[in-house]
């Protein structure tokens, strides 16, 4: 299970196809670039266990670099494009990378980097500037034939930061062959069902964990991948017609986007190719799952893990539709769900959950953050810092991140649920609750909201807002007050960088996205 093999077996077969250019690379190409790649690090030096990292935007050379690292040993970390150059040096010194690779797309940042990283090797894809090597060149240098100690390399991601600092999750590497089976190859063909007649819509970008993982998988398979450059509602619908794709991913924002698409909009797309929808990365609220099942048909797949791989759960379509809401039972990892000190809670309690029996995982470089995720009386368990709890028949259903708990009065307060109700607003684009300093109670709830119409921001669409979420939720539960702002700092990967909004209220001005 690895593209070597579907080179051999179907060569002119599409591996990746760039939805906005149709630019493709087929499994031949995948596999000769892919080995000159290899090739190119061996003689610069790297061995297996040294690391690379790749600071690009979506593009067709992307996906191609990360199998030339992993046939050749070594760690790869994908690097976010929306950060500046002072974060991707902190990443690429606390990975290790003893080579960059960047696109043109990205030279303005890459400049800075110069200076920031002379003992680092820099590569630009699509381009050179001073101080870069083309990366095309070289490698275009290099033989097409494998390298003779190929062994399996991997991934090494990084935590989208939105809570905090990114944190560097390193595993051991296996020292087997680089077609090794692994445990997401399970989850892919006998979970999912993907196979080499999968055609893969990826509308995420490539350097979060599941985009990258995924897509590499679907090539382990010998299926196609079509990658899009940057999301958009209708040309995914659009995307999905054109190449009749039959799996695909996405987060929540993204159902949200293309079910506020307007009803005639959505009517034009043949969507029933689509068999199987996987999502994660965020709780779905219920109606727009339901909305989505109601569109779609019963073809959601949804799943709870992290970039950490200490548990993993799931939940199809009609046992989500008899327990809404659920993100599913557990395939890996038992689930423990505790108080805050640590004594385990009864069934239907919400509480800190923990994987206990899961994978193994620890933080580069910051044993504080690995102490901290770590169960204070069970150090075999470990938790993303997500609060939830368990129905009777095992299905686990998320609250929020502990992080983000407003504490009123004394009473804890999930902001999520209020989330939930006010993006079902037609009126709402985007939403983000929480707590901000009340001299009174220690904090009151508000929510920050992106209207669908900017002119429409004001005190009646204010009004309206919480009296609607108060029709729904308990009045402690919902905002106090409602400011407006034109766009949200989300994640490109769908992640609401709820910190940096929160900070804004508390003086913290300088937080950034890193």
């Amino acid at each position: 299970m690895h593209p070597a093999v579907h080179a051999l077996q179907t060569p002119d077969k599409r591996a990746v196809i760039m939805a906005s250019t149709d630019e493709t690379l087929t499994y031949l190409e995948l596999e000769e670039r892919s080995n000159q790649g290899a090739q190119l690090f061996c003689a610069l030096g790297l061995r297996p266990g040294d690391a690379i990292a790749i600071f690009m935007e979506n593009n067709i050379r992307f996906l191609e670099i990360c199998w030339a690292a992993q046939r050749g040993g070594l760690y790869y970390t994908c690097i976010s494009s929306r950060l500046t150059a002072g974060e991707v040096e902190y990443i690429v010194r606390d990975c290790g990378a003893k080579l960059l690779i960047v696109s043109i797309g990205l030279a303005a940042v890459a400049g800075e980097l110069v200076s920031l990283l002379p003992d680092v090797r820099l590569f630009m894809v699509g381009g050179t500037r001073a101080d870069f090597a083309s990366y095309e060149e070289e490698a275009a240098a290099m033989p097409v034939t494998r390298l003779a100690d190929e062994t399996a390399g991997m991934d090494m991601l990084y935590s989208s930061g939105t809570t905090g600092r990114p944190k560097g999750v390193r595993v051991p590497l296996s020292g087997l062959p680089i077609d090794a089976p692994s445990p997401l190859m399970l989850i892919v063909s006998g979970l999912f069902g993907l196979s080499e007649d999968t055609v893969y819509l990826s509308p995420a970008p490539l350097y979060h964990a599941a985009p990258l993982r995924y897509c590499m998988a679907v090539h382990r398979i010998g299926g196609t991948v079509v990658v899009m450059e940057h999301f958009d509602a209708e040309q995914a619908l659009r995307l999905i017609e054109k190449h009749r794709a039959n799996a695909s991913q996405w987060v929540p924002t993204m159902f949200v986007r293309m079910l506020k698409l307007p009803a005639e909009v959505r009517a034009q797309y043949d969507v029933a190719s689509m068999k199987v929808a996987i999502h994660a990365a965020a709780p779905c609220p219920i109606e727009v799952k339901r909305k989505m099942i109601e569109w779609w048909g019963p073809v959601l797949h949804e799943y709870y893990a992290g970039t950490e791989g200490n548990g993993f759960c799931y939940v199809n379509s009609a046992d989500w539709l008899a327990h809404p809401g659920t993100v599913g039972k557990s395939l890996l990892g038992e689930i423990h769900i505790c108080d805050d000190q640590g004594n385990e809670v009864p069934v239907g309690e919400e509480g800190v959950i923990y994987f206990g029996g899961g994978a193994e995982f620890r933080y580069h470089n910051d044993e504080k953050k690995t102490r901290e995720s770590r169960h204070p009386a069970h150090p075999d368990w470990s938790t993303l810092g997500d609060v939830g709890k368990l129905d009777a028949d095992g299905y686990l259903y998320l609250t929020d991140r502990k992080a983000f708990m407003i504490i009123s009065g004394g009473v804890n307060i999930y902001p999520q649920e209020a989330e939930n109700v006010l993006i079902a607003h037609p009126q709402v684009a985007d939403v983000a609750v929480i707590g901000v300093p009340n001299e009174d109670f220690g904090e009151e709830v508000k929510a920050v909201v992106q209207p669908a119409d900017w002119a429409e921001a004001g005190p009646d669409l204010a009004n309206d807002l919480i009296a609607y979420c108060r029709e729904r939720l308990s009045p402690i539960k919902c905002p106090r007050s409602v400011d407006f702002e034109r766009e949200l700092p989300r994640h490109a990967t769908g992640k609401l960088y709820k910190r940096l909004i929160r900070d804004r209220y508390w003086g913290k001005r300088e937080s950034r996205i890193v």
